[in-house]
């Protein structure tokens, strides 16, 4: 059923996500001195156990999507689950090497030259967005030292992803092969399909993504070796119907005796981790207006491309108690706002304020605009009640990149 608005789009989706699954619940945020992101080890395990119980009765291979999620201090916990990591560049498919360990899958738009070399390095399986692209690099992958498996990324014409900016199936999509250019092609040295059609989505827009797939595609699979369905599944979600998901995976197996592969980033790390920041100093003008140390365009960047409003621990929508606040961030950028809540007590320069489900699309989005501080990286163990800091940021770290 579409949805009225954006606004009931946003406050249907974030509703009660903290209730629906806890983390960081009896974390004491006071121990934090300065911005931070802090992720909930226990969390995350109890989401890679939710991926592990799909493999088990699927038989799928799940991968870690590095452009969600790519904090590698976690990787010893995440590769006991899963099977590997899938890239988007060779800075990618290099920390998946060097820090994960298992399998590397590496999928651009186009590769350069110096891509491909550095992929036959790294990857166990490319992907190509064209036929010409794969005609150009085929012989050089062939005739490498490494066993390399090669795909191609499909567009299946099936959109289920409101939002354009997110929507790989729009019209005029760069992303994905159309079904006409199969035509006539020698899919010989082609060794898998891989469709990405989702974004935030359950099993229910997978499974007609799935046939929207066979209907174009769905004859190739039986001389191949796999399929990937890509990312985009909400599959830690409390309401996700894996069951569903199950059947769908098992179906593909049985009729085309292919492995299948998914590659959730979001799945893994939602509802594991929040973002610390601190109030600096309350301004008015026709509100009161509270500056975080924080930024959304530097340290939240989906709450301004999204859009999407951020669910701030204790605090309800504005006027629904009795302190209302607009939260801006630090930059100089003037709609760098993440937007207005009401409190039960008033906001002051010190009060913490607890930015929730901050883990994933995070880290890996961020920007030193400004050269406002990056807040640090934290990992919480709370069976130990061990909070350990991972990485600090500092000027060093501005510089150098420019």
């Amino acid at each position: 059923m579409r949805l009225n608005s954006q606004k009931e789009l946003i406050m249907n989706y974030y509703k009660d996500i903290f209730s629906k699954r806890p983390y960081l619940k009896d974390f004491d945020f006071r121990r934090i001195e300065s911005a931070a992101y802090v992720i909930d080890m226990a969390a995350l395990e109890r989401n890679l156990k939710v991926l592990d119980s799909v493999q088990k009765r699927s038989g799928a291979k799940i991968l870690l999507a590095l452009k969600g999620f790519a904090n590698f201090s976690t990787f010893p916990l995440i590769r006991k689950y899963l099977q590997g990591c899938c890239a988007s560049s060779p800075h990618e498919a290099r920390l998946a090497r060097e820090e994960f360990g298992k399998e590397v899958h590496s999928y651009a738009p186009a590769y350069t030259q110096r891509d491909i070399d550095d992929h036959l390095e790294l990857c166990d399986h490319i992907l190509f967005n064209s036929f010409s692209q794969y005609e150009k690099y085929r012989n050089q992958i062939q005739g490498s030292k490494k066993a390399i498996e090669i795909g191609l990324r499909v567009n299946p014409l099936h959109s289920e992803t409101e939002v354009e900016l997110y929507n790989p199936c729009a019209s005029g999509s760069r992303l994905g092969i159309l079904p006409e250019f199969f035509e006539g092609k020698d899919l010989s040295g082609i060794d898998g399909l891989h469709f990405h059609t989702l974004c935030q989505k359950g099993a229910v827009p997978l499974a007609r993504t799935a046939k929207a797939f066979e209907k174009h595609f769905g004859k190739y699979l039986y001389d191949l070796k796999w399929i990937n369905f890509g990312g985009g599944h909400h599959i830690t979600q409390a309401d996700y119907d894996v069951d569903s998901l199950c059947e769908t995976v098992s179906c593909f197996r049985e009729k085309y005796d292919v492995e299948v592969y998914l590659e959730p980033g979001e799945a893994i790390a939602i509802n594991t981790g929040s973002l610390v920041a601190e109030v600096v100093e309350i301004v008015e003008n026709e509100k009161q207006i509270a500056i975080l140390d924080v930024s959304a365009t530097c340290h939240m960047p989906d709450v301004l491309e999204m859009p999407y409003r951020p669910e701030i621990r204790g605090a309800s929508a504005a006027g629904v108690k009795p302190y209302t606040y607009r939260l801006g961030g630090l930059s100089c950028l003037a709609g760098d706002i993440i937007g207005d809540y009401s409190f039960e007590q008033p906001l002051e320069p010190g009060s913490k304020i607890i930015l929730d489900d901050m883990s994933h699309y995070t880290t890996v989005k961020t920007s030193f605009f400004n050269g406002i501080k990056h807040p640090a990286i934290m990992l919480y163990e709370p069976e130990k009640d061990c909070l350990k800091t991972v990485r600090e940021f500092s000027y060093e770290n501005y510089k150098g990149k420019l």
